[in-house]
């Protein structure tokens, strides 16, 4: 009789002391966090970052899905806000509006 290495492989990673076995982090929402509304056109604006983290992470959806998400994190949820608020300002509503020419489309599969 052999030994079955994947059943070997399952139970050292399902272990108690195992990384795979700790709960996944918390998300923690920035009071921040509000849909906006300018000219007709609403977007969801998400500053979150996970339970045990410290940098933000900047998201906003509009109405049809599209998200625009910042690459670099924030030292706190103020510094995020401030970012959006300051795009909003310089760009308008529409630079998270699809069309604007900053969304790139990810290739759909074939059917």
């Amino acid at each position: 009789m052999g030994i079955d290495t994947a059943r070997l492989l399952t139970y050292a990673y399902c272990r108690e002391d195992t990384p795979m076995s700790q709960p996944d982090p918390e998300i923690v929402y920035s009071v921040f966090c509000r849909e906006v509304t300018v000219q007709g056109a609403t977007v969801e604006v998400s500053i979150v970052r996970m339970e045990d983290g410290t940098d933000w992470s900047l998201e906003v959806v509009n109405a049809n899905g599209t998200s625009t998400c910042w690459q670099d994190t924030f030292s706190s949820d103020i510094e995020a806000n401030a970012e959006f608020e300051r795009t909003l300002k310089e760009e308008g509503i529409q630079a998270f509006l699809d069309g604007y020419g900053n969304v790139v489309q990810f290739p759909r599969p074939k059917k």
